[in-house]
């Protein structure tokens, strides 16, 4: 027979376990979404520029590095959601906020406090 105490070790060991497997993954998903919001921001002046302004020689590689910033963001979501076990609405939301100028500053923002609170980190 284990007694609760025993229980409550137990329980605690399991979640010092996962706060140090979600830790570092909400980390990286920070970085990433303030990465990926950044490059799209600037992918968006370029835009702009370019066929509200007319402005000619911009530089064609900012499209470039947004896309492969935003890939990565794409795989360090998917790894926290995994983590965390966000419904498939809530992963599939946050990976389209990199799609959508300051919503991925505002979505980083939500999904922090909600992992932070979840997981006591």
């Amino acid at each position: 027979m284990s007694t609760g105490q025993d229980e409550t070790t137990a329980g605690s060991v399991a979640d010092t376990a996962k706060q140090k497997k979600v830790a570092p993954a909400l980390l990286r998903y920070r970085v990433l979404a303030y990465a990926t919001g950044v490059w799209l921001l600037v992918l968006t002046a370029e835009v702009v520029a370019k066929y509200i302004f007319k402005v000619d020689n911009l530089p064609t590689w900012i499209a470039v590095v947004h896309g492969w910033v935003y890939f990565v963001y794409l795989l360090v979501t998917l790894d926290l959601a995994v983590k965390v076990r966000w419904p498939a609405g809530r992963t599939v939301g946050t990976l389209l906020a990199g799609t959508i100028p300051f919503l991925s500053f505002y979505v980083e923002h939500q999904r922090t406090k909600q992992v932070r609170r979840d997981f006591e980190l």
